[in-house]
């Protein structure tokens, strides 16, 4: 099925080269637009169908693995238990079109729920582990979440004690009955505990609910959905708002999750380590659809990213592929220098979710067995990916820019004014296809401010090269303008990385009376290294352009982060701000 329409089609025919990988990339006249392949064609199913076709071919293979727990469970048996949690979510009264939330760290119930709200048809909404108690009430009334599966606590999280905090009622309600003031869409809390206490349930007793009645109605609905059902809500960052849903079909995730993994060349014998939290759309629909779609093993080390048992669970389990931000890849190559880890059974994976320093990408494919590693680039909004690198290109293109256009997906780089620009010009990228969202949850506004005639503004500034390689050079917003010199991070840092003493970097701008901006950095060294900020000057003098050389520079041991991995940079220049580093003149 193509996602343009006759005229578009027979227009965009007109002037793409095709190349010998099949992908199509820049038009005559040398302007900055790509449209992939058209093929294969994209795959119309649900989540359901997928799963049922990948039982049947591959159901004695590993579905999943819980590394911890050394854990096995076959795509058949993973089935019988995602029918039997569904069937029970069914005889609480949930069903197609409810929003259920789900707050929890990697673990097995995760999934099962992943599966289970979709075999029925239900909205799965993706909490952020990170969130306290203002973050979870906004999410779950923002979708009017109908049910909340939740873990006990992680880490400084206790998800209970905040969910009682917001919903006192629960101690006097009958579970799976809730009126509460708060939350006054939520009926059903399901704990992932074993004493959860009053109002809620235990997970681990609602697949018992089901009924043979329950199994006949469970199928007849999974043949009502469509392809085109909104299936999944993830909420983008707040930086610069309040959260917003961003609302996923099955034909967004599955096709997606296909072309990532068909750029990695994955089959049933791969076995993928995905320590990225299930949240976020690279573990969810990269890691785990990625994985069924291809009937592969997926292997989680842990309930969150930890070097030492991600490196144990690739050694020991025998996997071949393994996925991560760079702070990630960071981290293990640090215990690498460590530790005594077999990694010959690795090929693949893929670095994303921020910029990767050249080096760190040559050492991950020299340290850690990983030659085929790829690049990927996206967001939220688009389900995730749009761009990947090819295992078969050139190193210098892997670790330099994204990628190419995935299939069934264009792009165009655009000006200010929103005119295309020529090839290797700066601009805006957009995007437009079958991964684009259907729209962000029950917000028109944003919605069309975001897409606009089907291209969705992805915010970050970028060059497309004659090949069809594309660059991500920074953020719109992250442009520093420094007395009318337009300065972007992403060059600086890439300088910064080349320091020996430098592990990584992150440039943003700063108020400045005079200037308007001016640039500062937050460098984190080697260890064991004696870096000073005066240093990271003088290593930038006479090397960068006057005004591209840090005016402020802060050696620090950790940068505030994501749950994802990307760097807050807000959080680093409002550090700046309220420690007196502007108004000087």
């Amino acid at each position: 099925m193509s996602i343009l329409n006759e005229s578009q089609a027979s227009a965009l025919a007109s002037f793409p080269v095709r190349h010998d990988d099949g992908t199509m990339t820049v038009p005559r006249d040398g302007l900055s637009i790509v449209a992939g392949e058209r093929r294969p064609p994209l795959r119309r199913a649900t989540i359901p169908d997928m799963l049922a076709d990948v039982v049947m071919r591959h159901g004695s293979r590993d579905a999943v693995v819980l590394a911890r727990e050394r854990r096995h469970l076959t795509y058949s048996e993973f089935a019988r238990r995602i029918d039997r949690l569904a069937a029970g979510l069914l005889d609480l009264g949930l069903g197609k079109g409810d929003r259920v939330g789900i707050w929890s760290p990697n673990r097995l119930e995760w999934v099962l729920t992943q599966f289970a709200t979709a075999r029925i048809g239900a909205i799965l909404v993706n909490i952020n582990p990170a969130y306290r108690l203002s973050e979870l009430e906004y999410a779950l009334n923002n979708v009017a979440c109908k049910a909340l599966i939740t873990a006990g606590s992680f880490k400084s999280s206790n998800y209970l004690a905040m969910t009682r905090t917001l919903a006192p009622e629960l101690v006097h309600c009958e579970p799976g009955s809730l009126v509460s003031a708060k939350l006054p869409h939520l009926k059903v809390v399901i704990a992932m505990s074993e004493d959860p206490g009053p109002g809620i349930l235990r997970f681990a007793d609602i697949p018992d609910r089901a009924e043979p009645s329950g199994m006949l109605r469970l199928d007849r609905l999974t043949r009502s959905l469509e392809p085109s059902d909104p299936i999944n809500i993830q909420f983008t960052s707040g930086t610069t708002g309040s959260p917003k849903g961003a609302t996923l079909t099955h034909d967004n995730i599955i096709n997606n999750a296909r072309f990532v993994t068909d750029r990695i060349r994955f089959s049933e014998h791969d076995r993928l380590c995905i320590p990225v939290p299930l949240y976020h759309c690279f573990g969810m629909v990269m890691g785990v659809l990625g994985c069924v779609v291809q009937g592969a093993a997926m292997v989680f080390p842990g309930e969150g990213f930890d070097a030492v048992e991600t490196l144990e669970a690739v050694s020991r389990e025998r996997c071949t592929a393994l996925y991560g931000v760079p702070t990630m890849f960071i981290a293990m190559l640090d215990e690498l220098a460590r530790g005594s880890y077999d990694l010959s059974s690795m090929r693949t994976g893929i670095m994303a979710g921020a910029s990767c320093p050249i080096e760190v990408m040559r050492r991950v494919i020299d340290e850690m067995n990983m030659p085929d590693i790829t690049i990927c680039y996206g967001m939220t909004e688009t389900s995730p990916v749009s761009f990947q690198s090819h295992v078969f290109d050139p190193l210098e293109k892997r670790v330099a820019t994204v990628g190419r256009i995935h299939p069934h997906v264009e792009a165009k780089v655009v000006d200010e004014a929103g005119e295309t620009v020529a090839v290797g010009q700066r601009g805006e990228l957009l995007t437009r296809g079958y991964s684009v969202m259907k729209g962000y949850w029950n917000d028109e506004a944003r919605t069309r401010e975001a897409i606009v005639d089907g291209w969705m503004h992805t915010g970050d500034l970028a060059t497309l090269d004659d090949e069809g390689f594309c660059a991500i050079v920074g953020r719109v917003k992250d442009m520093i303008i420094r007395g009318g010199e337009n300065i972007y991070p992403r060059e600086i840092e890439e300088f910064l990385h080349r320091h020996p003493s430098i592990s990584q970097a992150q440039v943003f701008g700063i108020p400045d009376t005079r200037y308007g901006e001016q640039v500062c950095a937050w460098v984190i060294p080697e260890r064991d290294a004696d870096l000073r900020g005066e240093d990271v000057i003088e290593f930038c003098t006479g090397q960068i352009a006057h005004f591209k050389v840090p005016r402020h520079v802060r050696v620090v041991e950790t940068l505030p982060m994501t749950v994802t991995g990307k760097p807050q940079k807000f959080v680093m220049r409002d550090w700046m701000i309220e420690h007196g580093y502007v108004d000087e003149h």
